[in-house]
């Protein structure tokens, strides 16, 4: 099971966590405009790399809010963690601090690390 620090929360179980799938998709403008498929592939296709990822999460059994997660997909050793709008924040550099990473260094756990 992971352990997801959610920025607002701290460090909690997965299972308090639903995730929303690939972060920084921007919605279409003028929806009206785009045609069936153009809408279809908005909604349904999404990317689904090997390795590094960026997720949004949603802390379903907390605080209910939504950030971002840059996580391996191979490995499931999160990165980093971002608010929306505010990449760097100081919600990484307090994960920084709580995981007592350094600055350039991964940070994060795996699935089968505890605290």
């Amino acid at each position: 099971m992971l352990l997801i620090e959610c920025p607002w929360c701290g460090p909690r179980a997965e299972l308090e966590f639903t995730c929303g799938g690939e972060a920084d998709i921007a919605r279409p403008l003028d929806t009206d405009a785009l045609s069936d498929r153009e809408w279809g592939e908005y909604l349904f296709m999404r990317d689904n790399p090997r390795g590094v990822h960026k997720e949004q999460w949603l802390h379903t059994q907390g605080c209910r809010r939504w950030f971002m997660v840059t996580r391996d997909t191979v490995s499931y050793e999160i990165q980093g963690y971002e608010t929306f709008g505010k990449a760097n924040s100081a919600v990484n550099a307090q994960a920084k601090v709580h995981n007592g990473t350094k600055q350039g260094a991964t940070q994060g756990t795996q699935g089968s690390k505890q605290r």
